[in-house]
């Protein structure tokens, strides 16, 4: 029981933050289009009260349990306290085919998980300033027009198509070396 527990939530992790990473076409959607410092002010509060699973106005691992066990909770179909193979297996096929119906595509393409990783720790990495092992939203805030500040390479507000692939190109964690970054959209 123990083990098959454990692998249940290593699989439920695997798949929150695969659907994490799906999740955020929101503001990979408009990608190719410019975009303001006050748009990402605005989406970045929005981020931060979704993340913010207990409405305690700060990112912990109390936020990062809840989320795991909401999308432990959401393979589990039958209630159990297990996810089977067969849940697990038609979890994944309900993201294909909501990958699929969003992209054009049959969904195959592999994308997003690899690359983005933990739920929380692309997005709030960086953002604890005062290293007190919580992000509040002021924090989460600050990194992300911080991040913005730093693309914005003209200074004018806006973050156009060019600009965001520069960014990419020399983020720290683009590990491609001199290879262009791919644009997410």
């Amino acid at each position: 029981m123990r083990k098959s527990l454990t692998l249940s939530l290593a699989a439920a992790t695997a798949m929150l933050a695969a659907g994490a990473a799906w999740a955020q076409p929101a503001s990979h959607a408009g990608a190719s289009r410019v975009e303001t410092r006050a748009e990402v002010e605005q989406r970045t509060a929005e981020r931060f009260g979704r993340m913010d699973a207990n409405d305690d106005g700060v990112l912990n691992d109390a936020d990062r349990e809840a989320a795991r066990r909401k999308a432990f909770d959401a393979i589990d179909a039958d209630k159990d306290g297990a996810i089977s193979f067969a849940e697990f297996d038609a979890r994944r096929d309900e993201h294909r085919d909501a990958r699929a119906e969003r992209s054009g595509s049959d969904g195959s393409r592999a994308q997003g998980f690899a690359r983005r990783g933990d739920r929380h720790g692309g997005m709030t990495r960086g953002a604890d300033a005062d290293n007190d092992g919580t992000v509040t939203e002021a924090e989460f805030t600050t990194a992300a027009l911080t991040r913005f500040d730093r693309a914005d390479a003209d200074k004018d507000g806006t973050i156009s198509l060019e600009e965001r692939r520069n960014a990419r190109h020399h983020s720290p964690r683009d590990k491609r070396g001199d290879q262009p970054a791919r644009d997410a959209g």
